[in-house]
């Protein structure tokens, strides 16, 4: 009889417990930037996306991946505290790029309860002779 109630209340706080995990969980103020028109004599350009960690744990960004070498994304590397904001700067290099229009994805991979978030970043790159 001991071992069934004392089975009982261990499946009970195991349960209990189960259900306390706290998780971080990750808002941005938007998830697209749009450069603009800009001329391939100045092809760097550069954007920041904020991002609030609106859970009760604290946010790690595991990994921030560009879909191309042309984009390089800088995030927060330390926790993220609940309440608490952060940064991915992201900046695209259209040197030697064909001019025209473009659009690129930053995939990051957080422990947020969404674990995986997709950022884009577009524009058109104006030739150097176009006005």
């Amino acid at each position: 009889m001991k071992k069934i109630v004392l089975s009982v209340v261990l499946l009970m706080v195991g349960t209990t417990m189960a259900f306390a995990q706290k998780s971080a969980d990750i808002k941005f103020d938007q998830t697209t930037h749009d450069f603009g028109q800009f001329s391939e004599a100045n092809p760097v350009v550069n954007c920041t996306f904020t991002f609030e960690n609106t859970g009760d744990a604290p946010l790690v960004i595991h990994q921030a991946v560009a879909s191309c070498g042309c984009t390089v994304p800088e995030y927060t590397k330390e926790p993220v505290m609940p309440g608490k904001t952060g940064t991915i700067k992201v900046t695209y290099n259209g040197s030697g790029k064909y001019p025209g229009h473009f659009k690129k994805s930053i995939t990051l991979r957080t422990n947020a309860k969404t674990e995986m978030v997709r950022l884009y970043i577009e524009g058109s790159m104006k030739g150097k002779d176009e006005k």
